[in-house]
């Protein structure tokens, strides 16, 4: 009886480890609705709460939005209780082949009016089962910056932006999905204020990403981009509630009353002061260049607000040459660079489509989702 027992303990031992070792397949788990999306288990400081019909109606086992609470973010006003969305797309083999493991992919949303990633990216076709890999979109806010805030007691309540998405999101998602949770199966990409966060992350998480990248992103936090700078202080004081100028970086401008180079944790967001730490990491830009130049067609702000973003990408670019660190860089638009059909160098949907087709395909194939 002895001997059976410990061949038995043996075999199951044996079935354990080839299971882990991903080489024996295991049953799919059973879900009372197999139409409905896997069920998550809180943790990580993130606590799920319930999500408004309007998205739970489209919810599929396939892509869907949760909503999850966390003291490290005050919550969005009038968004699910004082929540946050994450919206996750999975591989369409994901539940047929339940040994495999896939790839991550999280996108940051831009900052605009009613930032909420369940919707921002619903416009991207590129974004699909069909690529092998496991796309994270989680609420980046309408102007977060993807920060830890210097003023933790401004009107917006707490805002570690940071603490959230590294120290909560990434470990919840790697505990609750299938996923690759090592540096070389993830990647981080944004457009706009989430282009400036998947530099910012990738920098001080080098760790984490072994791919980056940035579209009509925020890429120069530098003196010489302070006109960059007064957009991030724009967005600051514009969405409601109103918080100060200097709540998330401190004084944006180089000289105060009370001594220089007030502008020193400024200075430290810029992500070209850091280039050096993406050493290894792959690198993709992408930018409009605004149509050509500084005047917008009459009625077109936005081609105004991608020719500023280009020459941060070039300034951005040339701190990766410096230091070494190769990159992808596609400037596009009117009169030169890159031309995309339909696009003519803007800050819009239909651009960062065109570089989503461009993107996608390549991380897949970095990934080893291809």
């Amino acid at each position: 009886m002895k001997k059976r027992t410990a061949a038995v303990i043996a075999a199951n031992l044996a079935m354990a480890l080839a299971v882990a070792a991903g080489s024996v397949a295991v049953p799919a788990a059973v879900r009372a609705d197999p139409t409905a999306p896997p069920p998550l288990t809180d943790g990580y400081g993130l606590t799920q709460i319930p999500t408004e019909p309007v998205y739970t109606r489209t919810n599929t086992a396939f892509d869907f939005v949760t909503t999850v609470s966390t003291p490290q973010v005050a919550g969005q006003p009038g968004l699910d209780n004082g929540g946050h969305h994450i919206r996750i797309v999975l591989p369409a083999d994901y539940y047929s082949n339940p040994a495999k493991r896939y790839p991550v992919v999280y996108l940051l949303n831009s900052s605009y009016i009613g930032a909420d990633p369940a919707s921002f990216w619903s416009g991207f076709p590129q974004i699909n089962s069909g690529t092998g890999m496991i796309f994270v979109m989680p609420d980046g806010g309408p102007r977060g910056w993807y920060s830890n805030w210097l003023n933790q007691h401004s009107a917006a309540g707490a805002q570690n932006w940071e603490t959230f998405h590294i120290n909560q999101v990434i470990p919840f998602v790697d505990a609750n999905l299938r996923s690759l949770a090592d540096k070389q199966h993830r990647a981080v990409a944004g457009i706009s204020m989430g282009g400036f966060g998947a530099l910012h992350y990738a920098e001080r998480h080098p760790d984490l990403f072994s791919q980056v990248a940035t579209m009509s992103g925020d890429n120069d936090m530098s003196r010489a981009s302070m006109d960059l700078r007064e957009a991030v202080v724009g967005s600051l004081v514009g969405f409601s509630p109103a918080v100060g100028s200097d709540d998330l970086f401190g004084t944006p401008y180089p000289f105060s009353v009370v001594y220089l180079h007030s502008d020193v944790l400024w200075n430290d967001a810029d992500p070209g002061a850091h280039a050096a730490a993406l050493r290894g990491m792959g690198v993709s830009i992408y930018v409009g260049n605004g149509g050509g130049g500084p005047v917008p067609p009459v009625g077109d702000e936005q081609m105004f607000l991608e020719w500023w973003l280009d020459g941060a990408a070039q300034r951005f670019q040339a701190n990766l040459d410096a230091a070494g660190v190769p990159s992808h860089f596609v400037d596009y638009g009117d009169g030169g660079g890159t031309v995309w059909a339909d696009c003519h160098g803007g800050h819009n949907g239909l651009c960062w489509s065109h570089d989503l087709d461009d993107l996608i395909p390549r991380l897949r194939q970095a990934l080893g989702a291809a």
